[in-house]
């Protein structure tokens, strides 16, 4: 099919995938728009805009052409991270950003894709029915998903564009101050206990099932919602295929940095990495690392005792049904634990993060 798309929070960890994937494949013009300067390593057409400001937003976009395909992957969270999924204001300034794109975007959209997650069922307030599937009804929390969907619904209906809402696990994948980047924190956290000296404990709470999502599997799933009939209108969960244990993993992620896994001990990885900037500063200085700082390199801690559950004193399993993606057409899987291997070799090869430290 091909045409004009544009990547809403192209430096996110969906984001990114997505601006990679539609710049690989013929017949695309791609457009990236994020509020901070085009990297480097990005080929794409770029706009740096706020999404909150309406009208440098309308005059950023008015040269862009006819815009096809919208993939909105843009967030604003709140600086309580968890606290804030149900603040109204940051309902709102979400809200207000989905409206104002909309706004200023030029004639000759086709198609958008919306990403959501499972907190549209309520994962974030405690269990919930699984596996989760597209038909449950909404939880009763406010929740900013629930607005963006609704204007979503009512702009497609009045201007005659198609849309499709996914709704991803845990997107595992290449970003930097993305607030919500397990694999960079689990690195970092690594990273930190060998330079100590310390083992990596399992900070979480109890064992318990959960799903990811490779983002470049999400973004060959947004890809191909945007030019699948059967896909408008539709809500789809989108996984790996398989479920895992964090437990399970720890002594290889630990392994790979060269620390010990120690015994589980919960705790706030927020607040005990809250001093360690001058140690990831020293493994930088040591390895070799491209000087990002420790404040960036993982903008908020909180993800990760919300995903861990440190807290937590019973399972809180987190899983969701992908047959209704499967039954429209779309059937791509991965490996959880081999993709975790895969994206960390990435960040060490790219010195991000460091490999394992040589022997003594």
């Amino acid at each position: 099919m091909g045409g004009t798309v544009l990547v809403a929070g192209a430096l996110g960890v969906v984001g990114r995938a997505a601006l990679d994937h539609y710049a690989a494949r013929p017949g695309w013009r791609v457009i990236g728009l994020a509020r901070r300067p085009r990297p480097e390593d990005v080929q794409a057409q770029w706009i740096a805009a706020d999404l909150k400001d309406r009208e440098a937003l309308r005059a950023a976009l008015a040269g862009t052409g006819p815009i096809t395909h919208v993939v909105y992957a843009a967030l604003h969270e709140e600086p309580g991270l968890v606290s804030g999924w149900t603040a109204a204001a940051q309902i709102a300034a979400n809200l207000t950003m989905l409206t104002n794109l909309l706004d200023c975007l030029p004639p000759g959209l086709r198609h958008l894709t919306l990403v959501q997650g499972t907190k549209a069922y309520g994962v974030h307030h405690g269990p919930y029915r699984m596996p989760a599937r597209e038909s449950d009804p909404r939880f009763i929390a406010p929740n900013f998903y629930y607005e963006q969907e609704d204007l979503v619904r009512a702009r497609s209906a009045a201007e005659g564009w198609a849309f499709t809402v996914l709704r991803p696990q845990i997107v595992c994948g290449f970003a930097l101050t993305n607030p919500m980047n397990a694999v960079m924190a689990i690195g970092v956290y690594a990273a930190i206990c060998a330079e100590l000296g310390q083992p990596m404990r399992f900070p979480g709470g109890p064992a318990c099932f959960q799903e990811a999502v490779d983002s470049e599997l999400l973004a060959r799933a947004i890809c191909w919602a945007g030019q699948t009939p059967s896909a408008a209108g539709e809500i789809f969960n989108v996984a790996n295929g398989d479920c895992f244990s964090w437990p399970n993993l720890w002594p290889g992620f630990a392994q790979r940095f060269g620390a010990e896994p120690g015994v589980a001990h919960p705790f706030s990885l927020a607040t005990v990495m809250e001093g360690m900037a001058p140690v990831w500063d020293r493994i930088v200085a040591r390895h070799g690392l491209k000087p990002h700082r420790f404040g960036d390199i993982v903008a908020s801690w909180q993800f990760m005792d919300y995903l861990l559950r440190h807290e937590r004193t019973y399972a809180h399993h987190s899983l969701v049904s992908t047959i209704k993606i499967r039954k429209h057409g779309f059937h791509d899987c991965e490996d959880s634990e081999e993709m975790f291997h895969r994206i960390f070799s990435r960040l060490q090869d790219e010195k991000i993060l460091p490999g394992r430290p040589p022997p003594a």
